[in-house]
């Protein structure tokens, strides 16, 4: 004849459809499609430019060739990581910087799968592009080709920058966006005016 209450009646169920944060993969997010577009179209540059210069334009035979005042074309095969740090002439050293690239590149792409901003995301794909380019001229050349050469040159002084390629141009521009995208966030945003 009598009610018999239970202990998970209402409190209980409103205790259990309380929402639950989704977890975050750490291979794919919302923005993962964005920067592995952008990967790939810089891997793809890379390596298209480097195959022209090479194969058709045959830099290697023409030596070094004048753009600008201050650019020239040259070929050289560095055996260590971007600007030539790092050297490596044998084959432990070779296959150790590859290793630690494609870590880096793994770490990147974690990173990738949680990113929130567009912009992280597009220089997360410039950074990993660029690696990728230049690992994959580890895996057959000598090395990794660069070819252009910054110098600044005058009557009484000289200057000239280590020769770099275009997978190191896109690592640059991929750190100077996580950098402005971190300092943009970061900002204490305009409180809204009152009245």
């Amino acid at each position: 004849m009598g009610c018999h209450a239970h202990g998970g009646g209402v409190g209980g169920g409103v205790a259990d459809a309380s929402p639950r944060p989704a977890a975050r993969s750490y291979t794919w997010g919302p923005l993962s499609a964005l920067g592995l577009a952008v990967a790939a179209a810089t891997g793809i540059i890379d390596q298209a430019s480097k195959l022209w210069l090479l194969d058709v334009f045959d830099l290697t035979d023409r030596g070094r060739m004048a753009v600008t005042s201050f650019i020239d074309l040259v070929v050289t095969w560095n055996t260590g990581i971007s600007y030539g740090l790092l050297q490596q002439n044998g084959r432990f050293g070779a296959w150790a910087l590859l290793a630690f690239k494609m870590a880096a590149v793994a770490f990147l792409w974690i990173w990738l799968a949680r990113a929130s901003s567009r912009l992280t995301a597009t220089a997360l794909g410039l950074i990993i592009g660029g690696a990728l380019g230049n690992a994959i001229d580890r895996l057959h050349w000598p090395g990794v080709m660069d070819f252009v050469l910054f110098h600044v040159e005058t009557a009484g002084w000289s200057f000239r920058w280590y020769v770099f390629n275009s997978a190191d141009v896109a690592i640059v521009a991929g750190v100077a966006g996580l950098l402005y995208d971190s300092l943009r966030q970061g900002a204490p945003q305009k409180r809204p005016d009152r009245g």
